[in-house]
C-alpha cells in the first residue's frame, strides 16, 4: 500500500472522533433538556454537570482533530 494513501486513510478515521464527539454533545444536551422538562426543579443543579460532560465531549473532538493534523502533515 502507498505510503501516501495509508496517511490519508489514517488521517479520515481519526477525524471521525470529531463527528462522534457532536454526536456526543447533542445527546448530552438532548438529555439534559429532558430531565429538565420532566423535574425543572432539579434542573438549576444538573446544568453544570451538563456543560462540564459537553467540554469533555468537545475535548475528545479537538483531540482527535490534533491527531487528523499530525497524522496528514507531521507523519
Amino acid at each position: 500500500m502507498d505510503p501516501v494513501a495509508a496517511k490519508f486513510i489514517g488521517a479520515g478515521l481519526a477525524s471521525l472522533g470529531m463527528g462522534l464527539a457532536a454526536i456526543g454533545v447533542g445527546t448530552i444536551f438532548g438529555n439534559f433538556l429532558s430531565g429538565a422538562l420532566r423535574n425543572p426543579s432539579a434542573a438549576d443543579g444538573q446544568f453544570p454537570r451538563a456543560f462540564i460532560g459537553a467540554a469533555l465531549a468537545e475535548g475528545l473532538g479537538i483531540f482527535a482533530f490534533v491527531v487528523a493534523l499530525v497524522l496528514l502533515f507531521v507523519v
